[in-house]
Order: C-alpha cells, then sequence, then structure tokens
C-alpha cells in the first residue's frame, strides 16, 4: 500500500502504482456521454493518466487545466484525466474550463481504482483515488509513475511529460 498524506494526516491506498516496464491492464472508464472507453480507444497512442481524487478540488482542476495546456503540443499522445466524480461533473467543468485536449473520464462504476492499486481505502476521502500520474508508451508499456505523496500537491508535470520525449 502506499502511504500518502491529505494536509500531513496519513492516508493509505490499497496498493502501489504499476511498475515501470510493465504493461497497463484494460480498464473500463465512462466519458460524460455515458460512452465506455477501454484500452484499445487510445490504441497506439502515448498515454498520460492524470488520476485524482475529484475536479471539485482546486488542485485536482490545476492539474486538469495544466496537462490540457500542455496536451496541444504532444504528438501521438493521449492525455486521459481519471476520477470518481460522476461524468456529467466532469463533462461540464471541462467544457465551463474549455478543456478540449484531454479526455476525462469517470471510474465512478468501474474497477480502474483497484485495478491500479489507487483507491484510498481511510480518511475522509476513503473510496475516492489517490493523486497519481501513470504514463505508458504506445505500446501500454508504463515509462513514467508519481504517487504524489501529498494528496494537496499537484504532481510533477515536467517530469511527466519528460518521460513522453
Amino acid at each position: 500500500m502506499s502511504n500518502i498524506t491529505l494536509k500531513g494526516n496519513a492516508v493509505n491506498t490499497i496498493g502501489t502504482l504499476p511498475s515501470v516496464g510493465t504493461t497497463i491492464k484494460d480498464f473500463a472508464l465512462v466519458d460524460s456521454g455515458l460512452n465506455v472507453k477501454t484500452l484499445e480507444s487510445f490504441e497506439g497512442k502515448k498515454k498520460v493518466f492524470n488520476v485524482f481524487p475529484s475536479i471539485d478540488t482546486p488542485t485536482c482542476a490545476s492539474s486538469a487545466r495544466k496537462f490540457n495546456e500542455e496536451a496541444s503540443s504532444l504528438d501521438n499522445t493521449v492525455v486521459i484525466n481519471v476520477s470518481k466524480d460522476l461524468p456529467f461533473a466532469l463533462g461540464r467543468f471541462c467544457a465551463a474550463e474549455g478543456l478540449n485536449n484531454v479526455e476525462t473520464l469517470s471510474d465512478f462504476r468501474s474497477s480502474f481504482g483497484d485495478d491500479f492499486e489507487l483507491t484510498i481505502t481511510d480518511s475522509p476521502l476513503k473510496g475516492l483515488l489517490s493523486r497519481a500520474v501513470i504514463v505508458t508508451d504506445a505500446d501500454n508499456k508504463v515509462v513514467y509513475t508519481e504517487q504524489v505523496s501529498e494528496i494537496a500537491d499537484e504532481p510533477n508535470y515536467e517530469a511527466a511529460l519528460s518521460a513522453l520525449k
């Protein structure tokens, strides 16, 4: 399990992120139109999974904006924001913010959090996803991961994006 904090208080997840060099598992996440997106939906593309507890927090919203800004200049790459938020809330946020360079998908009825070992097991955020970044190459091999140690902090954008080069 990953030991992280929320404003200095201990928080745990069910496990640890996929290891660099491994192939990511398939998933079934839901977009704002209630369509299911799987690994095959992004076949042949490099992927940046920006995972967070909820789009309704300042840090999560900031990471979605930052990755959207950076995504427009990335070749053959898709940024996939993932949270337990309902697809409608995610869609509304992206529309209001003009975020059109990212995919924003919901884990509200899937096992993504458990499969990628990101589900928080305790604290007021129990059941939500921890803040993490997983980057894969076009063949779905993990090339970078970051389990953000303090949930209120933003991920290391530069390191995540550098892993794509």
